[in-house]
């Protein structure tokens, strides 16, 4: 489900028309609508908050965004934009015909009955979607319950990463590792972080035993990192419980032509 649902949610960040639309509401650069959009469903919270829910930002990124983002232009803006640009990138992506058929809208009542059907305790990106009207357009609404299964997947992921003492600097590192990218520290989430920073980071996954003096995987870092996505795994599938076999086979036959529509163009 995640290979079906993740192409759908990155139009936000990698097509053009929710960064467009985030940059008519005022918002100066990409970093201030994405902070702005995607946390305003949490309410008007502090930096250190939204610090803590997105969890994988350096020490002082969030407040450079935070609350500053919002003082001219209310969450409830950023919102609307994000869903509009979002749902536009889509309909440009799918065309005329697979954004407007029965199967499309099909998949967005599917998912939507999934997305609202899970527990929210420990869930606080996806308790603060939950709160949102779900959109009646259907296209906005597979967006938007996309969006909320990404944001439940990343609640247990972050679960997962905390039961393992993983930092939010320590996960990019192993996320690069596992992408084959050497040295770690030049990924491109973490590149731009001090130097002091990844240093030490670098140095006490070391000493746990997570990478080698060449900051390579060991295989109890790369061990750990396995439990890390299997537990997330398991973590994400409590709102494919509110489906039946029949309805899940349904969803992932309907979704598949979307899927493979969007993977093409790399979501953009």
């Amino acid at each position: 489900m995640f290979e079906l649902l993740e192409p759908i949610c990155l139009v936000t960040y990698c097509a053009d028309e929710c960064n467009e639309e985030l940059a008519a509401l005022g918002h100066r650069t990409y970093w201030d609508g994405y902070f702005a959009s995607r946390a305003a469903p949490l309410g008007r919270v502090s930096a250190q908050v939204v610090h803590a829910a997105f969890y994988n930002f350096g020490d002082g990124e969030t407040a450079r965004h935070i609350p500053s983002a919002w003082e001219t232009i209310p969450p409830e803006a950023s919102l609307a934009a994000r869903e509009r640009g979002s749902a536009d990138s889509l309909r440009r992506i799918l065309g005329v015909a697979l954004a407007g058929s029965p199967g499309l809208a099909r998949a967005a009542d599917l998912t939507t009955k999934a997305a609202t059907n899970a527990p929210t305790e420990g869930r606080v990106m996806y308790a603060g979607m939950r709160t949102l009207q779900v959109p009646g357009d259907p296209l906005a609404r597979l967006w938007h319950s996309a969006t909320m299964l990404r944001e439940h997947r990343g609640d247990g992921h972050i679960a997962a990463l905390v039961g393992a003492r993983i930092g939010g600097t320590e996960a990019h590192v192993l996320s690069a590792l596992e992408q084959g990218i050497h040295p770690p520290e030049s990924f491109g989430r973490i590149h731009h972080l001090p130097k002091e920073r990844l240093s030490a980071v670098m140095d006490g996954m070391r000493e746990r035993g997570l990478i080698d003096t060449d900051g390579r995987f060991t295989d109890a870092g790369r061990a750990t990192k396995q439990r890390i996505e299997t537990l997330t795994d398991e973590l994400a599938t409590p709102p494919y419980d509110a489906l039946s076999p029949a309805e899940l086979d349904e969803l992932i036959t309907e979704l598949e032509p979307i899927t493979a529509t969007l993977v093409a163009t790399g979501s953009q």
